[in-house]
């Protein structure tokens, strides 16, 4: 491959089907050379390795750009569809929706990735003022000019340009991370381990984060009615639980129509937001000074120690749903997420702000609900029910999230297997967990009604973010390492990042009693509930290794003693891949029959978002007509194995074998606490044998048919 090749991330191959597009060449290698041109100009191609987990350390996104416009441009002239989605294919390029340009993918961004920091303007400004006491000027100023720079510095520098550099062939989040340092296979008591256990808190803080943004977002939003009618104030609370009790219970419907307007009315949100920090910068425009950082520091200094901690913690709420950047950058792509922030949201939240506060330093008195008061007087319901909409859309998406992070962690083996539903028949990604839909109900419906109030919740949110942001620093830092970055500058600049970070989970802390125990009790206990089923999981494979037959003892038991052969073939599923099933071991012993030809099937969750179709299915001959078929899923993916054993069933190995027609033979265990096996404590494993006895079954699980489904008891003591 040549260093153009690289710079583009096309191989030749691809290359080569690119330039059959309508038979248009020409125009695809004026794309790709000019892309390749300004590459080189820029000198911003590097040799790298992309095997063995290592990064592809790509040009900066010109060369992308360059022949992404063109091939948009060649589309436009055909008209056909199908040629921009072959362009985005051939570069690797994993849209929602590979039909639709860029741009549209920003917009759909929009609705998903930054509804929530995008309603931070709701409650985040007013929370921070309150914080410093009086609204004089220069608490105006320094406020927002604090809120500024953390916004240019943490979202746009951190997560927009360095963060987002950190993906797993594409995916993002706090999971990809794990599964780049290959923590899931860290030694006990390793260094790596116990980065798996610091990886696991942040992965439940973003629970925690899950119950109470739906919860204070549109709590301010209904709170909006106080403002013209303050005889509504008992009202806020119940509208805002008949809103929350609507958007779960739709959430089994799916989101596919909803979704789809997601995008569009945030866009209109933001060109609202804009429009009213014009308004109020052109009040006062000495409200610009914010603009300049020292302001921030002389506020915050000459404040005291106990003011300044309290408006760093309030301010902080401004920067909540940042982290969504990176959790939904493999939905979208790095490159529709940044142009979204730099080009739409970003300004529209920093002219909101700085109009927040020019109406502060035209009227104080305005603190009461700055956002709703830049409202022009006619249009305040408008406003109420415009913001009401845009909190749904921003708590739908951490639902969704949710969701997407808990299929992860199942698939990793840090949650057991819950029911999953597909709510879109033409979209994989789209799913409904109930378990989870209802925790998730029951933790924001409580917060609402424990706090009351958006001003109360402000004291329970934010440290749970704030956390989690410093986890993804260091994460993120040895990430770096690992791929070979100078340790110097990734010390500067992480360490940079996070000693910020650290002041903010500080003054965060500081809110510690007035409720910001609840977040982080609800990640505590999921934390602990991940660690329990981890730890379970292995003392449980343990003893059932040692349970296991030997591949080769068996086949020549199988061949010495010959069973009663069954026309047709079986499939086992096991856990393990090596080794007889017990399930298997036990049918033989005691019914002494054996189908022709058997399968042992494995689903192996690796450490990438996807597995290609190639790679899908490997074979390994046992004997005795016995084969183990070893199924590999990405993280990111559904485990789909009667799709995948029909693509078994077409190599010759397995031929004549057809998965519509054969039993499949699966093992129920009954685990057995007791003190046999050290590592955890009987009472935990108690905990374990509960949510194991409670996990969806594996044939459900798989989606394999029910008639054709035979259950084998067993039990096993841990």
């Amino acid at each position: 491959m040549t260093r153009d090749d690289v710079a583009l991330g096309i191989s030749k191959d691809r290359i080569g089907e690119a330039e059959r597009f309508d038979g248009r060449p020409d125009l695809i290698d004026l794309a790709l050379g000019m892309g390749a041109g300004i590459a080189r100009i820029r000198n911003e191609v590097t040799d790298c390795a992309v095997s063995n987990g290592q990064p592809r350390r790509e040009a900066r996104p010109y060369c992308w750009l360059f022949s992404t416009l063109f091939s948009c441009i060649l589309c436009a002239t055909e008209g056909r569809d199908a040629c921009m989605t072959q362009v985005l294919q051939a570069e690797g390029r994993l849209w929602p929706d590979p039909r639709k340009l860029p741009a549209a993918v920003t917009l759909t961004a929009l609705g998903v990735v930054y509804g929530d920091i995008g309603t931070s303007t709701l409650y985040g400004l007013k929370q921070a003022i309150d914080a410093g006491g009086t609204p004089t000027p220069e608490a105006v100023i320094g406020t927002v000019s604090l809120i500024f720079w953390a916004l240019l510095l943490i979202v746009g520098l951190k997560y927009a340009i360095l963060i987002l550099r950190a993906d797993n062939r594409g995916e993002g989040g706090i999971v990809a991370l794990l599964a780049l340092l290959d923590a899931r296979h860290a030694p006990p008591g390793s260094v790596r381990a116990s980065l798996l256990i610091v990886g696991l808190i942040g992965a439940a803080l973003l629970y925690g984060d899950g119950v109470i943004t739906p919860a204070i977002s549109v709590l301010s939003a209904v709170e909006g009615l106080k403002i013209d009618a303050p005889g509504l104030a008992p009202m806020v609370v119940p509208i805002t639980i008949a809103i929350l009790v609507g958007l779960f219970l739709l959430q089994r419907k799916g989101t596919d129509f909803v979704g789809n307007i997601f995008g569009p009315v945030m866009f209109m949100w933001f060109v609202a937001i804009a429009l009213l920090g014009l308004k109020g910068i052109m009040q006062s425009p000495a409200i610009l000074a914010a603009i300049s950082p020292h302001h921030a520091i002389l506020y915050l200094s000459h404040a005291g120690p106990g003011i300044a901690f309290a408006v760093l913690g309030a301010a902080f709420l401004t920067l909540t749903g940042a982290e969504a950047m990176y959790a939904d950058m493999g939905h979208f792509g790095r490159i529709p997420i940044q142009f979204g922030w730099f080009a739409i949201v970003s300004p529209a939240l920093m002219l909101n702000y700085l109009g927040q506060g020019g109406l502060l330093l035209a009227d104080p008195h305005a603190v009461e609900n700055p956002f709703y008061l830049l409202v022009p007087r006619w249009a305040h319901y408008p406003m109420v029910a415009f913001a009401t909409i845009a909190t749904v859309i921003a708590s739908q998406a951490i639902i969704s999230g949710a969701y997407s992070l808990t299929q992860q962690a199942m698939q990793l083996g840090f949650l057991p297997r819950m029911r999953v539903q597909h709510t879109a028949s033409h979209e994989k990604g789209q799913i409904y967990i109930p378990v989870v839909n209802w925790l998730l109900a029951v933790g924001t419906l409580s917060a609402v009604l424990g706090f009351g109030s958006s001003d109360a919740l402000g004291g329970a949110y934010g440290i749970a973010v704030a956390m989690l942001m410093a986890i993804t620093t260091v994460l993120a830092a040895l990430v770096a390492l690992k791929w070979g970055y100078n340790p110097l500058l990734v010390l500067a600049v992480n360490g940079f990042f996070l000693v910020i970070e650290l002041v903010f989970v500080a003054a965060n802390l500081t809110k510690l009693v007035e409720g910001g125990w609840f977040p982080l009790l609800l990640a505590a206990i999921i934390a602990f509930l991940m660690l329990t089923w981890r730890t379970g999981w292995q003392l449980l494979e343990h003893e059932r290794s040692k349970l296991r037959q030997p591949e080769d003892e068996f086949i020549e038991w199988v061949i010495s003693t010959p069973p009663i052969r069954l026309p047709g073939a079986a499939a086992i599923f096991t856990a393990a891949t090596t080794g007889i099933p017990l399930c298997l071991t036990h049918h033989l012993r005691h019914n002494r029959v054996l189908h022709e030809r058997v399968l042992f099937i494995a689903s192996v969750s690796v450490d990438a978002p996807r597995v290609e179709d190639s790679e899908r299915v490997k074979l390994v001959p046992v004997g005795a007509g016995i084969t183990r078929v070893l199924i590999y899923f990405g993280f990111m993916e559904t485990p789909d194995v009667m799709e995948a054993l029909r693509l078994a069933c077409r190599k010759p190995e397995l031929a004549g074998i057809d998965p519509e027609n054969i039993t499949y033979y699966f093992r129920r265990v009954m685990v057995i606490p007791t003190g046999k096996a050290g590592g955890m404590a009987v009472w935990r494993k108690s905990l374990f044998a509960t949510m194991h006895l409670n996990a969806n079954l594996p044939a459900a699980y798989f989606g394999v048919p029910t008639p054709q489904v035979v259950e084998v008891g067993l039990e096993v003591e841990i």
